[in-house]
């Protein structure tokens, strides 16, 4: 790991390090329309305008208070974490809520976190003001307009009474499977974690970060805003909603400014290579990207050889895909692999994986390739454990991933059956307590592969069923499938297992089917049973798509049996009711993971959206 001053115990610590030994060092840069419009930070004016919000904090709520932080991404977002850390207050970052969209997350955080005050900007308050009335929680926080509060207050901050065990904030979890839960991560934690991703990433005074992540999730605080800070490295960031709306911003800034490290979800390559056109990708020069990190989401092996094989003529090199696993529980990073090597893949017979066994095949048929996430990291350890029998597996077993160390957070805030669920479970074989990450997964020659998640796994006719391999299959039955927008889960029906698949649509269903005649769904003879499936008026499918072959539908009948055929073909499975949603409807996480357990309650409760 990287060997920082041994006086350097806190974030507190780290930032006056950098703002003494490199005042005039531009720390963030913030692409304000996602391409040339930049504004800088140096580490001296962070040190100062945190230590501004600091002095304002201190007078107004005592050390230990948990504070909501509520910004777009940005520089101020920056500013008032470290204006918390500074004041020895717990922050809580989250995202503004969107106009028209529920405040249900925001709620449920400030209720389990009892902030106490929330820290914003002026015109966030002012969106705000008529929805807070309405809302009880909002209503009775203390509003707290960081872009108001005066330079010269910095001159009567106190350093607070702090040190490497004091909590530095609560990371919500995204809420994939569960209601979302307040991590407690201290100092320690975060300068552990930031030293392990140093040492993994190869870091060095020459790197250089460019960063689309929510600032508000794990990876886009710790791996892009901390990381940055603690290898004393310039990161250039831009908003997520950039990278969404062009995801060839996020490819020009990298080519641009020369960055060195990057990355994001698996998705995010994937939308690279639909999104981005052959005459954009002649502008880029990809040369420089080093380590182009992939984790947060199941890794896929074809999205990697997909991207590689698009943006090589870019400069792009296979051996800088980073594979890495982690989670807000273990503050970011758990396994990493070799900053110089390709991603290391496995070909496992599918078969087998149902069973929970590992068994290595050279055919194509009948298997799945596995992407690694590489191998545990310094003064960690990782165990494969019986997720009943809480008993270790045994070589090529599948099983739930077990995490120890110092990078491990200190539980879930005011949750304390949980943390002891989650965070003190033990093996007869090992002294220290295990985070179990519930996870599943396992290790062959130190590699740690994960297969999904316990909660989501599908079990039916005794046979597991990853959900991300059926929702992957749904997704390339047919072009009209959203991709990443896809939940696939089990019901019991009749004593039976049985499968549902909710999927997406594209906007322009109902223009790439064509004709004049209509088409009476029969919801009984597809099995949809949802009252508005029973009849709709539907126009033919008219596109050819190459890549489909010959079994692109031509009425919405063979649209149903595409999904139905290519369900079965791949996993032997029929499928029980099939749901057609609009566009941006289906439930997911603040980091854009798919919620199969909200699905799963919409589908039930007749909630979802669906497209008429």
């Amino acid at each position: 790991m990287n060997s920082l001053d041994k006086k350097i115990k806190t974030l507190v610590d780290l930032l006056q390090n950098r703002a003494i030994q490199n005042p005039k060092q531009i720390g963030y840069s913030f692409l304000i329309d996602g391409e040339k419009d930049t504004i800088n930070l140096t580490y001296k004016q962070l040190d100062q305008y945190s230590r501004a919000i600091a002095a304002y904090l201190q007078s107004v709520c005592p050390p230990g208070e948990v504070a909501l932080l509520l910004y777009q991404p940005g520089l101020e977002y920056i500013t008032a974490f470290f204006g918390c850390l500074y004041a020895g207050i717990i922050a809580v970052p989250a995202y503004p809520p969107r106009p028209n969209r529920s405040l249900e997350r925001i709620q449920t955080i400030i209720r389990d976190s009892k902030a106490t005050i929330a820290l914003t900007t002026k015109s966030i308050i002012s969106s705000l003001e008529r929805r807070a009335s309405e809302t009880p929680e909002l209503d009775n926080l203390g509003w707290l307009a960081t872009d108001h509060i005066p330079e010269s207050l910095a001159e009567k901050w106190q350093k607070p009474t702090i040190n490497e065990k004091t909590l530095a904030f609560l990371q919500y979890t995204s809420g994939s499977t569960a209601t979302p839960k307040g991590v407690m991560i201290t100092h320690q934690n975060l300068l552990h974690n930031s030293g392990l991703i140093h040492q993994c990433f190869g870091h060095s005074l020459q790197s250089k970060g460019i960063i689309w992540l929510p600032p508000y999730h794990d990876m886009g605080l710790i791996g892009g805003i901390l990381q940055p800070l603690y290898g004393r490295f310039p990161v250039i960031l831009m908003s997520p909603l950039m990278f969404l709306q062009s995801p060839v911003r996020w490819l020009q800034a990298i080519s641009r400014y020369r960055g060195t490290t990057s990355g994001g979800p698996n998705f995010a390559y994937d939308l690279c290579v639909r999104k981005i056109k052959p005459e954009q990708i002649q502008t880029l020069d990809l040369s420089s990207w080093e380590v182009a990190f992939n984790g947060a989401e199941p890794i896929s092996a074809e999205v990697l050889e997909r991207f590689t094989n698009t943006f090589a003529v870019c400069g792009f090199r296979p051996e800088a895909f980073y594979p890495c696993y982690g989670m807000a529980e273990a503050t970011l990073i758990i396994s990493g692999g070799n900053k110089f090597s390709p991603p290391v893949k496995t070909t496992i017979a599918a078969s087998g994986l149902e069973q929970n066994q590992i068994v290595s095949v050279s055919q194509t048929e009948g298997t799945k390739t596995l992407v690694g996430c590489g191998q545990t990291l310094s003064e960690q350890q990782i165990r494969i454990v019986h997720p009943q029998k809480l008993t270790l597996c045994a070589e090529g077993e599948v099983g739930e991933i077990w995490v120890s160390g110092p990078s491990i957070a200190q539980g879930y805030w005011h949750k304390p059956e949980e943390t002891k669920q989650i965070f003190e479970a033990y093996l007869a074989e090992a002294p220290q307590p295990f985070m179990r990450t519930g996870d599943l997964g396992f290790l062959k020659a130190g590699e740690l592969f994960v297969t999904g998640r316990l909660k989501d796994v599908i079990i039916i006719n005794g046979r597991n069923h990853y959900p991300q391999d059926i929702e992957y299959t749904v997704e390339q039955s047919h072009p009209l499938i959203r991709p990443g927008c896809t939940a696939s889960f089990s019901l019991e029906v009749a004593g039976e297992e049985r499968l549902v698949i909710v999927a997406e649509v594209e906007r322009n269903f109902r223009q790439l089917l064509y004709g004049s005649q209509k088409l009476k769904v029969k919801s009984q003879k597809y099995g949809l049973t949802n009252e508005s499936l029973a009849s709709i008026e539907i126009d033919f499918f008219s596109e050819r798509n190459g890549k489909y072959g010959t079994e692109n539908p031509d009425n919405y009948e063979d649209l149903i049996k595409s999904i139905q055929r290519s369900v079965s073909r791949n996993h032997d499975l029929q499928i029980y009711r099939i749901l057609f949603l609009k566009p941006g409807a289906i439930p997911k996480t603040s980091s854009g993971k798919v919620q199969r357990y909200a699905c799963r309650e919409g589908f039930l409760n007749g909630t979802l959206q669906v497209f008429e």
